[in-house]
């Protein structure tokens, strides 16, 4: 059984070092390409364009993984966003609450969010789809509401949320790094991670096997609005500022990015360090393309694209698996 397990584990570990392999050269590929049609592709600039989009989108994509691995599909995450934020500036500048208190109620916002999205689903078996497309709406209606439609100016007391830094490496980015390494670790090591993987694949034998499923979808949408939260805070600390426009078309891009990274649509397989790697896939292209200067429609467009791209792959890698295993 031990030999079982080892060969096992030894198979899991080459497939994923050789996918981790697959999307670095993917990588390089697009920066070489970008480092050729553009003049000024190799600068800092680029470097801080692609590392300050990093941390937001990271985060949201470690939710977005898992709510894909069960089956699911959250559309409202940057609504979400966009009202954490709106709260967060709404409770320093209006209602002068200190920092640390208005943090909380920023991430209060996207838990509460997270969980009426999953209860909602649970309690009617709606499909998600429906569902968040709903909170996508209702929750950037909040926040127009929230900030009467105006952007508020927090200034210095969020500043310190970007700023601060270790070793040369700013809060947010830390904060990312570790919720993928934690995100990786839930995923693999632990039962949670494995019963959301067992919903993905096949909730009725999880249901028959005696596990309810409800209780770990709403944990999941719950989580997915948290750290949707989170990085409203962090996109909030970047500019010094609450806009109840922020996020628009966000949830696509991190959908993207997800799916970039191996995650099934389908559910039952996903991986939260690929993840990060199709994150940065994602802000390598959006930096390349504005550097080409092609217009938000034609970057919409390629976005649209990929996802459909990588649909298409992970179908094939499933009839792979089917034929290998018949």
């Amino acid at each position: 059984m031990a030999a079982s397990w080892l060969k096992g584990t030894g198979a899991q570990f080459r497939a994923m070092v050789g996918d981790a392999i697959g999307m670095v050269v993917a990588l390089a590929v697009i920066v070489v390409v970008f480092g050729f049609v553009t003049e000024h592709f190799f600068t800092r600039v680029t470097f801080y364009t692609v590392a300050n989009q990093l941390p937001a989108m990271t985060v949201a994509a470690v939710g977005m993984t898992f709510v894909l691995i069960i089956g699911g599909i959250d559309l409202s995450v940057g609504s979400v966003l966009a009202l954490a934020s709106a709260m967060l500036g709404i409770a320093m500048v209006n209602w002068e609450f200190s920092l640390g208190l208005a943090i909380l109620m920023c991430i209060l916002a996207g838990l509460a969010c997270g969980a009426i999205n999953g209860l909602v689903i649970i309690r009617w078996t709606l499909p998600p789809f429906i569902v968040t497309l709903g909170m996508l709406e209702a929750a950037r209606g909040a926040a127009y509401l929230t900030t009467g439609f105006r952007t508020i100016y927090v200034g210095a007391p969020i500043e310190a949320v970007s700023t601060t830094s270790v070793m040369g490496l700013s809060l947010p980015f830390l904060m990312a790094i570790a919720l993928v390494v934690v995100g990786q670790v839930v995923l693999t090591r632990t039962l949670f991670g494995r019963y959301l993987t067992a919903i993905g694949t096949n909730e009725e034998a999880v249901r028959l096997s005696g596990i309810d499923p409800r209780p770990y979808k709403v944990i999941v949408f719950t989580l997915a609005g948290g750290l949707a939260g989170l990085a409203g805070l962090i996109q909030t600390a970047r500019v010094s500022a609450a806009n109840p426009n922020f996020a628009i078309g966000f949830e696509l891009q991190v959908i993207a990015a997800v799916v970039i990274g191996g995650t099934s649509l389908m559910g039952g397989r996903g991986s939260v360090v690929r993840t990060f790697f199709g994150v940065l896939i994602i802000s390598v292209l959006d930096a390349g393309l504005a550097q080409a200067g092609a217009q938000e429609s034609t970057k919409r467009l390629i976005t649209g694209c990929v996802i459909v791209a990588a649909v298409i792959i992970d179908q094939y890698r499933r009839s792979q698996g089917s034929k290998a295993a018949a």
